[in-house]
């Protein structure tokens, strides 16, 4: 089986490459504050984009504002390249991820995130976690209503089940889904039948978490050993075969594990082996 035949995937009227990059890691430690080092997350970014990379993720949260900074003043605007940000989770100096989506606060952040990625337009807008004390439908209305006034290009959804999903699409065209899902968490199989059934791009969130990875471990080494790769490259690739919808971000603040994430494009695995990966997580 090789990737090759699905290698791309269009959001919106934009066609991106399936494997894509994830910005979370360009920030300091615990994803709060700037980078020890803002040049090399910069050159990480210009190098995902130089090697092809066509889909970066990010959010307003990461840094916070950090990520979001570092990929603006790294690539700018450009075309061929959809960037992905989202809003709806607030920090603090303790680190926590706490849910807001307010349609007010919706409506801040998206100013705020259009400054820091130096677009008029964000190409891809996603909804971080539904809010327990936001009506959810309230929070996602405010998202289309950003698409009508052409603050977004396109709106998608992060943390959701599938009713919210459904309910999220009588309002507004959803472009992407982004739940945590890997080779050994498979809670959101249900929702990557429902994009994979209408064509609603899957953005695998912690693609190749180490912990996951770790579960499988044996089975992982014994494939990558097989076809002379990595663990991590096996569970990319993976991920590449379940649905021609998937859209993997593995992130970095690391040009080589950059480079080696990205060498999965170029993994080939076999039906057989693709098939055990599959049965392990069940």
């Amino acid at each position: 089986m090789s990737n090759d035949t699905t290698a791309t995937f269009d959001i919106g009227e934009t066609t991106v490459d399936r494997l894509g990059f994830g910005g979370m890691r360009l920030c300091g430690e615990e994803i709060i504050g700037p980078p020890d080092n803002e040049e090399t997350a910069r050159e990480v970014v210009q190098t995902a984009v130089d090697s092809g990379v066509t889909f970066i993720d990010t959010a307003d949260s990461y840094g916070p504002g950090v990520s979001e900074r570092l990929i603006g003043e790294a690539i700018g605007d450009p075309e061929d390249v959809v960037v992905a940000t989202k809003a709806g989770l607030l920090r603090n100096r303790e680190g926590e991820w706490l849910a807001h989506g307010d349609p007010d606060y919706i409506r801040n952040q998206v100013l705020a995130s259009r400054d820091r990625l130096r677009t008029e337009t964000i190409d891809l807008y996603q909804f971080h976690r539904p809010d327990p004390d936001t009506p959810f439908e309230d929070s996602v209305s405010t998202f289309a209503e950003l698409k009508d006034e052409g603050l977004v290009d396109q709106v998608g959804l992060s943390n959701v089940s599938v009713d919210q999903l459904e309910t999220a699409r009588e309002h507004v065209e959803i472009a992407t889904v982004q739940n945590r899902y890997n080779v050994d968490d498979r809670s959101s199989r249900d929702v990557l039948e429902v994009c994979t059934d209408n064509d609603i791009g899957f953005i695998p969130w912690a693609p190749i978490d180490a912990d996951d990875l770790a579960t499988h471990g044996d089975l992982l080494d014994e494939i990558a050993d097989e076809h002379d790769a990595t663990r991590r490259q096996v569970a990319l690739a993976w991920l590449l075969e379940r649905s021609p919808v998937v859209l993997p971000i593995p992130g970095t603040s690391s040009p080589d594990h950059l480079e080696s994430n990205l060498e999965a494009r170029e993994l080939s695995l076999p039906d057989e082996a693709v098939q055990r990966l599959t049965d392990a997580g069940r």
